[in-house]
This record gives C-alpha cells, structure tokens and sequence, in this order.
C-alpha cells in the first residue's frame, strides 16, 4: 500500500469509544500515511462517552494499535490530552509503549517556526463569559446522530461524504462568534509564550490562518469533518481532508489572512 510521506501530522478530536467517531476514515488514514512525528492533540479516547454508555468496537481497538505500532516503527508519538480525556493528565511526564504524554509541546518546523501544541479547552474559561456554547450538550449529540444518519444514506447512493453537523455550525450566528474568540484566544496564549504560532483542536473547526503574524491551526476532527494538519517534507503547514476512495487532498480554502 503507497502511503502519503509527510514530517509531521497533528490529529485530534478523533473521539474513540463514541458512535460518532468516523474511525473507517481514520484507519485508512493512519494506514496511508507516514511521519517522523505525530501529534494527538486531545479528546483522542472519549471517556466522557465511555462512562455515559460504554462503546467499543473491534475497529477503535485497532486505532489504537495503528497508533502503537507507528511508535514502535520509529514514529515519534506524542500525546496531549483534552477535555473529554482528562483523566490521563494525571499521566503528563510518562512514557508508554514509546508513546510520550506531555501537558503541552513547543514544535519547531523545518523552517524554524515554534509553534505551541496544545488541546484549547483551556481557552473555553477565558472566553465563556464573553461567548455564549456554540450548541448545547443534548442537542449536539442529536445533531451527530442525524450526522450520521446522512452519512448512511450517502454511502448507500455512492455519493461522497458530507458534514451535516458542520454545516448546521456554518450558519450559526453564536458558533462563529465562539470561533473567533477562541482563535483570539489562541493566539494570545502563543503570543505571551513567545513563539510563532500556536496547533490546537478542541472546537471541531479546521482553520489555518495568519493574524497579527501568528500562525493560528486548528487540525479539525474525525467526528465531523475527518480533518487533520501536517507538515510537507518542505516544512510548510497544510490542512488536509480524508476520504477512503482519496488519498490527501487539500480542503477548501486552507490558508487565510484573518481580517
């Protein structure tokens, strides 16, 4: 099997031990593509869910070991955990199965760019006073399950697959306020750590952008729109979508001056 070689990938929001996981995507993308390092940016198993209504199926296990055997082929993983997997940051500082857990991460590009690798669910306490939730917690999950729904349907008729649960966010007043603030947000936190930019995930939302000459990277989901960042062999960044009948294709506008 050809796989797409790129020298780093950051994924997160992959929510493994949900129904909303699109892990068929994810396998065929961890089975396609090759770095030197891979970040997972959080939220990768949903314990949250997990303690809700126990869901596992043979498929999530095999993520996981996709994930350890690129460790053990010399892949350099690095896992920070997120909000809905919080649980293990009580691990930060550990090591397993070659698997490193850090809180948070400097990363620095073949071109020298630093960037600041964490979840983001941090910033949800800097901007909940000034932001309304994008979508409440019982009407999102509502929202995944009709997501999914129209995903079946649209594999039943060949068709390509398509992000109800994005699309609904896209024509929300309140959820691209919340977009913007978090970005600011953001982009504070990297400004005041000195570096050149800041990869996070947390939101659902794959942006690639340059405002105030801070790069700001949010590497999406495989919930909703099976997204992930990655850095080129040249060291440029990227924002790529993944299907199973395609290998990385870049998404629709990738990379955009902010106003």
């Amino acid at each position: 099997m050809d796989s797409t070689v790129f020298k780093t990938i950051w994924l997160s929001d992959v929510h493994l031990g949900s129904r909303a996981c699109r892990v068929a995507m994810l396998l065929d993308f961890l089975r396609r593509t090759r770095c030197d390092t891979l970040y997972l940016v959080g939220d990768i198993v949903d314990l949250e869910s997990l303690r809700r209504s126990f869901f596992w199926p043979t498929a999530h296990t095999e993520v996981l070991r996709a994930l350890l055997r690129k460790s053990q082929e010399g892949t350099r993983v690095v896992y920070i955990p997120g909000n809905h997997d919080d649980d293990l940051r009580a691990l930060i500082g550990l090591n397993f199965g070659g698997i490193e857990v850090l809180g948070r991460a400097i990363h620095t590009s073949s071109l020298g760019k630093r960037l600041l690798v964490l979840h983001g669910d941090e910033f949800d306490e800097v901007i909940k006073h000034g932001a309304a939730p994008v979508i409440g917690a019982v009407a999102y999950r509502s929202l995944l399950c009709l997501n999914r729904f129209v995903h079946w349907l649209h594999e039943l008729a060949g068709r390509p697959y398509w992000s109800l649960a994005q699309h609904v966010k896209s024509k929300v007043g309140k959820a691209q306020r919340y977009i913007e603030s978090f970005q600011r947000a953001s982009l504070k936190a990297a400004a005041a750590a000195g570096v050149d930019g800041i990869v996070c995930g947390h939101i659902h939302k794959a942006d690639l952008l340059t405002r105030d000459g801070l790069t700001y990277c949010n590497d999406g989901d495989w919930v909703e729109s099976c997204t992930a960042l990655v850095e080129q062999p040249s060291g440029e960044l990227a924002l790529v979508t993944w299907r199973p009948q395609v290998s990385a294709a870049s998404i629709a506008q990738p990379l955009r001056d902010a106003a």
